[in-house]
């Protein structure tokens, strides 16, 4: 695959052990194919996970992380580059920069935010990277029921709703991904943003 995938995750861990072992099969899966994770910078949750499984496995892990948080001791110090910035929107520009494709984990505001705002970069055409969410059982399911109910009601178009590529599989998203990355036009364009 080689492909840098700018991997969106909870600082916590969740309620349910399938979140941490999917964030380990992540960040394995990614590694093992040659490709890069870009994600917060944090050493904590699923996030300090899906780095160290990357990194285990002989993985390039490249981390993004504001001062304020830095301050707080939250930085992983063993990455293969760790960027400290001073804003989100700084962290959160320089990871769309840095990544082919874009994934949500199980995660909370943060990652929903995350997944969001690439999703409509994508839509306003800054972008033509694969976006994904991986459905760890079920915890998406609510979630994509709504955005359902978005685009049956005329809010999201039919080809922006089926852009959104989603599986419960980790290595069988991953594929989708790599597949989709490899017909991106890579137009990146962030700096109207």
């Amino acid at each position: 695959m080689g492909l840098s995938v700018a991997v969106y995750c909870g600082s916590r861990f969740g309620d349910r052990p399938a979140y941490t072992q999917t964030a380990r099969t992540v960040g394995r899966l990614i590694a093992e194919a040659g490709g890069s994770v870009v994600y917060g910078g944090g050493r904590v949750g699923l996030m300090g996970t899906v780095a160290d499984s990357a990194l285990a496995a002989g993985g390039r892990v490249v981390g993004m992380i504001p001062q304020a948080l830095m301050d707080r001791e939250v930085g992983h110090a063993g990455l293969s580059e760790l960027h400290v910035v001073q804003t989100m929107h700084e962290r959160k520009q320089l990871m769309a920069e840095r990544a082919d494709a874009f994934m949500a984990l199980p995660g909370g505001i943060g990652t929903l935010e995350e997944i969001y705002e690439v999703w409509s970069w994508q839509q306003l055409g800054y972008h033509d990277k694969p976006v994904a969410l991986l459905n760890v059982e079920g915890y998406y399911d609510a979630l994509l029921e709504f955005m359902r109910v978005s685009h049956e009601r005329g809010f999201v178009s039919a080809p922006q709703y089926h852009a959104l590529l989603v599986d419960d599989d980790p290595a069988r998203l991953l594929a989708r991904v790599g597949e989709a990355a490899a017909k991106a036009t890579a137009r990146d364009d962030y700096s109207k943003i």
